[in-house]
């Protein structure tokens, strides 16, 4: 059974804690907007899909459960700027990703049109949110779905070879659009293969992509973000495709996502090989006309110069032994930049829930053709 990174039903929200992976398999219960901003801000949810619906559900439970009190105002514009407020909050946690602030955008319209309703109250305006909030959730899972489905049949018809596929992906655990494809080609045992990197320096790849693998039982190797260049130069080996996930896809295609995508996007043109984006239609940002408007976070040095695991003797409960030690030089100076931004003339596809966007006989992408009716 396919991991559920987010569980939600009636008011009560829970996500499984990313930090604690791949050594213990915990889901952590998240009552309010704050306790959502945190478990997005600390990484322990990620992946800009997922992070958009934590941020609205920790919201909805946090209505939930001020509503149940009666603890909410009655009048209507007050609660609409309770949520407006605390939507800006959670829009702060992670800058890059531009899911986050589009569902924030989206709920708050939402929200502006209860209050327009005559009679409207702060009850009424709340249950507006939490519904438009938990309609978010299924249409996630649908979305997912579809470009799971989509990207598997692009990949079979434009980069299978006669002996099958193998994907290099990473980064991607928690929003399950590059693995949902993985998990599509393996169902209809068109994979042989995955690979994935470890995601230096936070790991995700290693700790998380590589944990969903072993979970799901899809025949997968880990590498280190360095060997991926040694790894498309064998042939024996014969990589078909890299699918990759994002944070934001600007108008002309260029899109940011997790540090070293770029590179990757690189070796994928030397070596000849298909490099696709997996994003739903909330990743593309017709508003940023090109990466160079894209925000790049950086993340703290600490990222870089520890590192976190169990110790050999730890075991795999709850009581397992984790253990900060440090791996660089102390004093050295650290840059860390949380994502990168890789051109779209070096992106083959764009995977959505509306099929494989490619570019043009010019080499542009139209990304405004999916937003058409």
């Amino acid at each position: 059974m396919t991991l559920q990174a987010i569980k939600y039903n009636g008011g009560n929200l829970a996500i499984i804690d990313q930090l604690q992976l791949p050594h213990v398999e915990k889901y952590v219960t998240i009552h309010t907007s704050e306790e959502g901003w945190h478990a997005i801000k600390e990484m322990r949810v990620r992946g800009a899909p997922a992070i958009a619906i934590v941020a609205a559900l920790s919201l909805a439970s946090e209505l939930t459960t001020l509503m149940a009190c009666n603890k909410l105002s009655s009048n209507a514009m007050e609660a609409q700027t309770f949520i407006t407020e605390k939507l800006h909050y959670l829009v702060s946690s992670r800058p890059t990703a531009v899911n986050l602030s589009d569902a924030a955008g989206k709920l708050e319209t939402i929200v502006a049109e209860s209050v327009r309703m005559s009679g409207s109250t702060g009850h009424a305006v709340a249950t507006a949110f939490i519904q438009a909030a938990e309609a978010m959730l299924v249409k996630d899972v649908e979305d997912n779905r579809k470009i799971g489905e989509y990207g598997a049949k692009w990949i079979s018809e434009n980069a299978l070879s006669e002996n099958g596929t193998k994907a290099t992906f990473s980064r991607d655990f928690g929003v399950r659009d590059s693995l949902g494809v993985i998990r599509a080609l393996h169902s209809t045992k068109t994979l042989q293969h995955a690979y994935c990197t470890e995601t230096r320096p936070y790991n995700q790849g290693s700790r998380l992509t590589a944990f969903e693998l072993v979970h799901d039982c899809i025949p997968a190797t880990l590498i280190t973000d360095s060997m991926a260049a040694a790894l498309l130069a064998r042939p024996e080996i014969g990589v078909n495709a890299i699918v990759v996930g994002a944070d934001r896809v600007a108008a002309n295609g260029d899109t940011a996502n997790k540090i070293g995508t770029y590179g990757l996007a690189v070796l994928a043109k030397h070596h000849g090989v298909k490099f696709l984006v997996a994003a739903p239609l909330t990743t593309i940002d017709l508003v940023t006309k090109s990466g160079n408007e894209i925000t790049i976070e950086e993340r703290p040095a600490s990222e870089v110069t520890r590192i976190r695991g169990t110790c050999e003797d730890g075991g795999v409960s709850e009581a397992v032994k984790m253990e900060t030690v440090c791996i660089a030089a102390k004093g050295i100076n650290v840059w860390n930049p949380a994502f990168d931004i890789t051109p779209g003339a070096l992106i083959d596809g764009i995977i959505t829930e509306k099929g494989v966007v490619e570019k043009d006989s010019d080499g542009l992408f139209h990304l405004e053709e999916l937003f058409k009716a």
